[in-house]
């Protein structure tokens, strides 16, 4: 797994939580529109359906849940990024858990609402500088929400691809800490200072091994918006047909992101 080595970003908490928050809100608010038909459509996640997906939607959430009823860690032992890096691993106890859950919650407003209650208050109870012991390591409660924004942008891109209309919106700050997230990923994986990636307006990072410039435009420039990087990074989208529909501009001959994408499994 790779480890950040430079010091890491920071991130203002209380926009991180009002960030889970709202997206979380925006699709509680979408799912409270779905009929049996709908929830039974396929999605792009292999076999789930668009039943398991929200389970699962929901089960980011409640990962905090779980996280904060385990002992408190003596020490912090991963970085925010690092979770990047880790997420495959579980993949086949996610897979099982999601499913289990989704056959459990017959009513998934129900159980969406009883999640983000849960959430509310653990944020009323607990200080940012608390420590939780996650699937990945120890980390601050409010490094971990935003590893929730990925969760929550990632799969909310997923309904909206899974069900025609539904049209869930992005929380603004949810989708800049989600789209810095893997674009700081990605200069982990991939340390250098030859290539300048640029997100706006929400990040800008630089990275692959090679001569580095000094002044004005590099050499080696990749550009994208928001929801195309996120998709890129995460396996929703191919590199290859992000350049050929012109969702991505590359110029430089370091400029190929596709041997290093996508980031999380």
């Amino acid at each position: 797994m790779p480890t950040a080595k430079k010091r890491p970003r920071s991130y203002d908490p209380g926009r991180t939580r009002a960030a889970v928050l709202a997206q979380f809100g925006n699709v509680r608010e979408a799912v409270r529109g779905l009929d049996e038909e709908r929830l039974g459509l396929p999605t792009r996640l292999g076999e789930w359906t668009v039943r398991e997906l929200v389970a699962h939607i929901g089960m980011a959430v409640t990962a905090v849940h779980r996280a904060a009823a385990r002992p408190a860690p003596a020490k912090r032992d991963v970085q925010v990024v690092d979770w990047a890096f880790a997420t495959s691993a579980n993949s086949a106890a996610i897979d099982a858990f999601t499913r289990g859950l989704a056959a459990e919650h017959a009513d998934l407003g129900a159980y969406l609402a009883e999640a983000e209650d849960g959430l509310r208050a653990l944020l009323a109870e607990y200080p940012d500088g608390r420590l939780l012991e996650t699937n990945v390591g120890a980390m601050p409660l409010d490094d971990y929400l935003v590893t929730r924004t990925v969760e929550l942008v990632v799969h909310t891109d997923d309904l909206n691809a899974a069900v025609p209309g539904l049209d869930v919106p992005y929380d603004r700050q949810a989708l800049a800490a989600a789209t810095r997230l893997l674009a700081d990923a990605l200069a982990v994986k991939a340390p250098g200072g030859s290539t300048e990636v640029r997100v706006p307006p929400y990040a800008v990072v630089q990275c692959v091994e090679g001569p580095r410039h000094t002044r004005g435009t590099p050499p080696n420039v990749v550009e994208t918006d928001p929801l195309t990087w996120i998709r890129l990074a995460t396996g929703r989208l191919s590199w290859a047909d992000a350049v050929a529909g012109a969702r991505v501009g590359a110029s430089g001959e370091r400029a190929d992101l596709g041997g290093l994408l996508p980031l999380l499994g």
